[in-house]
């Protein structure tokens, strides 16, 4: 294999990003910063926070399509070799001083060649040799990155292999966008009937009548929803609904344990009362782990008993009284005291059969999301470093991309 200094790539020399305060933040340019930088390895449209640049910092700090994007420092040595890139935006983009930012030669290098590059045990190996370990974190130095030694491939060559694995990336990606949309509109679904009683206040206002279809309502729903709404402990609700406790609808299925006796780790499983009397079968989780789990049938619900992000994760249209019993730790107890509200079978049974096929085909995109993100880490080492050649697999996985 080639090899040249990665310096000798360069169209300019690594630049580290802006320091801007957390006062100096909320209106101007977008602004890329390290969580972007570890959530998005390619980086394309995504909310960011935004930042004032004078003229002089916009001609020096805004991105460009191929500038890759390193990490300067990290708690842990592998976000020290982070390398994403910058895609596209909608509008400017701009880098935080904890970035470094490296634009290529479009005549000596492809971008997106040398982001897979980095994403390969060689690459991260290359960065590697740089990175300085100091009292608790792990970094490089903008200069530094001029000096390691890269691989180098024949231009022609470069754009070939970036191409295959961007095809697979992107195919991977739009699979997942639309996993999340579907999950959106079940969602949406979900908290209009559920939370918000949308159908029931539109025929409360007259602006469903029978035999009319609304958004997310079709015709043959009307009689499933009562047409006024009724005081109880948790406030208004629809006529003929029940307020409960979950544990009224779920139960706390207490027979598992953890593979690495880590509390931490720790799920609280719960079950509708139909699989009480399910009796599953234990399996192994891998090699060289002692402990058991229990095999899940469908349609069990796992909460994380540590989890800041639960009010995201499950809690967002849950009475704002009711998510304090699960901040930080959830205890099962807890969950099981939570108020909810209790439609009739009919209309929970309709609710399944509507939103069931959009979580169906989430799943399946979600599936074949992390097939071909599966495929690209397996062709990755393989094309870069020639052990395989492009011609091989070309027309391959553009069948399958396509």
């Amino acid at each position: 294999c080639v090899t040249r200094p990665f310096g000798d790539l360069f169209l300019e020399p690594p630049r580290n990003g802006l320091n801007r305060p957390k006062a100096m933040r909320g209106e101007g340019v977008k602004m890329v910063n390290m969580g972007q930088l570890f959530a998005h390895p390619r980086l394309r449209n995504i909310p960011m926070e935004r930042v004032p640049l004078s003229k002089v910092e916009v001609e020096k700090f805004l991105l460009k399509k191929g500038d890759l994007l390193f990490a300067r420092q990290s708690l842990v040595l592998e976000g020290a070799v982070k390398c994403s890139i910058f895609l596209e935006d909608n509008e400017p983009v701009t880098f935080e001083s904890h970035v470094t930012r490296v634009r290529l030669d479009p005549q000596k290098a492809d971008p997106l060649f040398y982001y897979y590059y980095f994403r390969s045990y060689e690459g991260r190996a290359a960065i590697w040799s740089i990175v300085e370990q100091g009292a608790g974190a792990s970094g490089i130095r903008a200069r530094d990155l001029a000096t390691i030694s890269v691989l180098w491939r024949p231009l022609s060559e470069q754009r070939a292999i970036a191409h295959i694995l961007g095809t697979l990336d992107d195919k991977s990606e739009l699979l997942r966008r639309m996993s999340e949309t579907l999950e959106e509109m079940a969602r949406a679904i979900f908290k209009a009937w559920f939370v918000d009683f949308v159908p029931v206040r539109a025929k409360m206002e007259g602006r469903w009548q029978r035999g009319q279809s609304l958004p997310g309502l079709p015709a043959h729903l009307y009689d499933l929803f009562p047409g006024r709404l009724v005081g109880s402990e948790m406030g208004e609700i629809p006529e003929g609904w029940e307020a409960a406790r979950f544990g009224d609808v779920a139960v706390h299925l207490r027979d598992s344990e953890n593979p690495q006796q880590s509390p931490d780790a720790m799920f609280c499983h719960f079950s509708i009362p139909a699989f009480d009397e399910w009796r599953w079968p234990k399996m192994e989780l891998g090699a060289g782990i002692k402990s058991q789990k229990w095999r899940l049938p469908p349609g069990v619900v796992l909460f994380s008993k540590l989890n800041r992000e639960i009010e995201r994760a499950w809690l967002v249209d849950v009475q704002p009284r009711e998510r304090s019993v699960c901040h930080q730790r959830a205890q099962p107890n807890a969950i099981l005291r939570l108020s909810v509200v209790r439609p009739p079978d009919s209309l929970a049974a309709s609710f399944e059969g509507l939103v069931g096929s959009l979580l169906e085909r989430a799943l399946s995109c979600s599936r074949e999301s992390c097939t071909l993100s599966g495929l690209r880490d397996a062709l990755l080492p393989k094309l870069v470093s020639g052990a395989l050649r492009v011609s091989h697999v070309q027309e391959s996985v553009e069948r399958i991309a396509s």
